[in-house]
């Protein structure tokens, strides 16, 4: 899959702003952090990781760039690490901190309960298979001990979206300009598009 198939905006790239008006030293300098670094696992166990980095594959796959993938996994952990997040729950989803790690358990335990292996050892279709059974909340409820596991997918696995596209390697596909600084943005209104903005395929 190419950014030609993938994206509106086949012919944008928001790194091109690197020297305009658009971004400043600091704007460049966070940018290029988040381009370079990649957060050591601190948060979940090592095993828990492992099977995180599965269910991201799985969920957020990513064939087009074989040799450049968004770092998901980590930036996960980091923000476990950090207890950072979005700064609001569902009532019956525990904070993340301990969402993920339970989640993560019942999922391998789900795996190892039907397939006799861990969630990392069975194969791709029997992964996608178990992922759809927790989305439909189809699960063993002594596996997930109170956690429920519809809310778990819905409402903690998609933040591996939000992660994905928080990083500037993901910005073109979306036509996001990255930080608005110093330039800002003008016209704010439907549809409106200032000219630096990206442009999608059927614009002039």
């Amino acid at each position: 899959m190419t950014n030609e198939i993938r994206s509106p905006y086949p012919h944008y790239d928001v790194l091109d702003k690197w020297d305009s008006p658009s971004w400043n030293d600091q704007t460049r300098d966070v940018v290029a952090r988040r381009l370079r670094e990649v957060p050591e696992r601190r948060f979940l166990s090592e095993h828990l990781y492992a099977v995180l980095d599965v269910v991201v594959a799985r969920l957020v796959p990513q064939p087009d760039r074989p040799d450049a993938a968004v770092p998901i996994t980590p930036w996960l952990d980091h923000r476990l690490d950090t207890d950072g997040g979005e700064g609001y729950r569902k009532e019956s989803v525990p904070p993340q901190r301990h969402a993920w790690p339970k989640g993560l358990s019942a999922l391998d335990g789900e795996a190892r309960a039907r397939h006799g292996v861990s969630f990392t050892e069975i194969g791709p279709e029997q992964q996608d298979a178990l992922l759809g059974r927790v989305q439909q909340g189809d699960v063993d409820a002594d596996t997930w001990d109170g956690l429920p596991a519809a809310a778990f997918f819905s409402d903690v696995l998609s933040a591996t979206l939000g992660v994905y596209y928080a990083h500037p390697a993901a910005w073109s596909e979306i036509g996001f300009g990255g930080p608005a600084s110093p330039r800002g943005y003008v016209r704010l209104g439907p549809e409106g598009r200032d000219p630096w903005e990206a442009g999608k395929r059927s614009d002039p």
